[in-house]
């Protein structure tokens, strides 16, 4: 499956670009299938439902992918968010890279693990919880963008081969676009949509954070 182009773009890179010369995952249409069921059925009643995306995603280096760069993120923000909203009574979608933390245990708390337990494996039997694993930035992207497009619909309540070993590698990188603007503008505009902000340097955290407000409009 292929997608139309979208006119989103930061240094040159678009994301309708990486869309459209990237294939859907393949499980996409059961996932967009699930991801539309859960939506729906929470919105009949009333419920109150959250998408929280967790864990850093792999850019393939080659189309028949031998080698990847990986962005180092366990997921544990993400974990920790989605336990929240759950406590609170919320439908939660969680999107996580495949074999990160989904349930956020502190190593000086094993004590509360049967009742983190319990509380999942309650929202798993109320369907309140839906479970949509990724690994490459692309299959994000897809997965992404047919979760908000799900739940814009409930309306504002809601290389090809192997890369040669010999000689020095020279890899051109560029910045993957943020999908901050289209999620707010585009995908699900009456969103109440919260991002996080990283930073190494914490002088600069509070600028930063302030800046991405001012630019994307969001919350």
């Amino acid at each position: 499956m292929k997608s139309r182009c979208v006119k989103f773009h930061q240094n040159g890179l678009t994301l309708g670009r990486i869309l459209y010369y990237s294939s859907s995952p393949s499980d996409f249409e059961d996932n967009r299938t699930l991801l539309k069921e859960f939506c729906e059925r929470h919105n009949k009643c009333g419920q109150r439902i959250v998408l929280v995306t967790s864990g850093g995603t792999t850019v393939p280096l080659e189309h028949n992918t031998v080698r990847f760069v990986d962005n180092f993120s366990a997921g544990t923000r993400g974990a920790a968010s989605a336990e929240y909203f759950l406590e609170h009574g919320y439908a939660v979608i969680f999107m996580h890279r495949l074999n990160c933390f989904i349930i956020l245990v502190k190593p000086d708390s094993v004590d509360v693990l049967a009742p983190v337990l319990a509380s999942y494996k309650a929202a798993q039997d109320g369907g309140r919880i839906l479970y949509v694993n990724f690994t490459t930035v692309s299959d994000y992207f897809w997965l992404l963008r047919a979760a908000c497009e799900c739940l814009g619909a409930c309306g504002p309540r809601a290389p090809t081969h192997k890369m040669q070993s010999s000689g020095v590698p020279n890899i051109q990188l560029q910045l993957v676009p943020k999908l901050l603007a289209p999620i707010v503008s585009l995908w699900v505009p009456h969103a109440y949509v919260v991002s996080f902000k990283l930073e190494t340097d914490e002088s600069i955290l509070i600028t930063k954070a302030r800046d991405s407000l001012n630019k994307y409009k969001h919350k």
